[in-house]
């Protein structure tokens, strides 16, 4: 089919979402390929895909023997997808049928584009920070942490909202996007990647954009309740890793040292609300 869609999904302890996830992928419309990769799951999470690859033969896994990030499994199941769409789908993200379908269409007229839609929890509640904007590192000097507060407001006045950045939860894009882009920056371990990969493609000239009239569902931080001080230091990490990237070599030496200061001060006060957790 010219505009099927390969989806990725990137499981790690995700095993009381993944089956649910699968099953509305399965469902969903004009998906063709569903690559589930597992980063050393011990929750049960291989298992799942195991069988929902024996029940749909576009179903398939990659079972890695360690955890070597989520932009480095994204790649891997990217590599293994073959449709000229593709999206990456989080394990506690439930998509309803059209949902794809819908996002591909609103993007085949942009031609090369990045798309998001709108996220809300069980109860209903939209989450900001699913539209971004930049890390603003100049902000984050005059007070540790303000500089990655990220939410852009919604525009519900168009069907399509440009943005910055996008929650990496769900993203949809042309494969010859993806392959043009050398895919997600494995740099990154967690955290920061999907800012990377919209700033990359906003510079190759793509539409980055959510679609604010689709949404979908998101059980956020499954894959991370277990592990808070694990996830807090690759967030800050790769932040600075998208400092450094983006931004270091047109700022002065004194400059670099100060956002790295403001940024691990920042990782430094998170400590007593997660040692209250």
């Amino acid at each position: 089919m010219s505009d099927s869609i390969a989806v990725v999904v990137v499981s790690y302890q995700s095993a009381s979402t993944l089956d649910e996830c699968l099953q509305r992928l399965r469902a969903a419309q004009d998906v063709a390929e569903i690559r589930v990769v597992d980063n050393e799951s011990r929750d049960g999470s291989l298992a799942i895909a195991q069988r929902h690859a024996l029940a749909d033969s576009r179903v398939r896994f990659i079972a890695n023997p360690d955890n070597p990030g989520f932009a480095t499994a994204c790649n891997q199941g990217a590599r293994e997808c073959h449709t000229p769409w593709l999206a990456f789908v989080n394990p506690d993200l439930m998509v309803e049928p059209q949902t794809l379908a819908q996002l591909r269409d609103l993007g085949r007229p942009l031609g090369e584009c990045l798309l998001g839609v709108e996220q809300v929890d069980e109860d209903g509640v939209a989450d900001p920070a699913v539209r971004r904007r930049d890390p603003d590192f100049a902000a984050m000097l005059r007070k540790p942490g303000a500089g990655s507060r990220l939410a852009v407001a919604a525009d519900l006045s168009t069907p399509l909202q440009q943005v910055p950045a996008l929650s990496g939860a769900l993203l949809l894009m042309p494969r010859g996007l993806f392959d043009r882009l050398h895919g997600w920056d494995e740099g990154y371990r967690l955290h920061a990647e999907d800012l990377d990969l919209c700033r990359r493609a906003r510079q190759a000239g793509a539409v980055v954009a959510i679609a604010n009239g689709l949404k979908v569902l998101h059980v956020r931080g499954v894959s991370s309740r277990s592990r808070p001080f694990f996830v807090e230091w690759h967030k800050h990490r790769g932040l600075w890793r998208y400092f450094r990237k983006f931004e270091a070599e047109q700022r002065g030496v004194l400059v670099q040292a100060g956002v790295w200061c403001a940024i691990w001060a920042h990782a430094l006060l998170q400590v007593p609300r997660l040692l209250l957790k």
